[in-house]
């Protein structure tokens, strides 16, 4: 055996993913980018529902509106996407594919549009939304849910990657 397959194999044997750590990171990047995503769907008139919808009703809507307001709105979601991350792994993180993870993007999108988001005033209730705003949450929240749950499944449940190029 070569020193170079003898480091190959010591690098993927025993090697253990830190599963704050990439909860953290994974959450960060589902936030940041359907954040972003969710504010362009916003400027195209895809959705009337503004980028900072969590803060909604704690701050005026006419700070969300400007500049400062769409970053501090995307800096929401990502601290929601991070917790929501940290759920998923509690609850559904041993389950693999794509279905658990656009299951969980169908139940927060619920939560959100059906149960607390018009109660609270981030949203407008749902029969004052429009088609248009719906379609487009419902399905921005199903590839939210996707990324998370399918990073996590393909992390954690993934072993192939994990054997080093000369195993056979």
């Amino acid at each position: 055996m070569t020193a170079l397959a003898k480091s190959n194999d010591s690098l993927y044997h025993g090697h253990q993913t830190n599963r704050w750590l990439y909860g953290l990171n994974t959450g960060f990047f589902a936030g940041l980018i359907w954040g972003l995503f969710h504010w362009l769907l916003y400027a195209l008139n895809f959705t009337k529902v503004l980028p900072g919808f969590l803060l909604d009703s704690f701050m005026r809507r006419s700070f969300l509106l400007s500049y400062w307001g769409i970053a501090v709105g995307i800096g929401t979601f990502i601290i929601f996407s991070i917790l929501a991350t940290y759920l998923y792994m509690l609850t559904l993180g041993q389950y693999r594919g794509p279905w658990p993870g656009l299951f969980y993007g169908l139940f927060w999108w619920a939560v959100i549009f059906l149960g607390i988001g018009p109660f609270w005033g981030m949203v407008l209730p749902f029969n004052k939304l429009g088609w248009d705003s719906i379609t487009t949450e419902f399905c921005l929240f199903l590839i939210w849910g996707l990324f998370i749950g399918y990073t996590i499944a393909f992390e954690f449940h993934d072993e192939a990657s994990r054997e080093p190029a000369n195993a056979g």
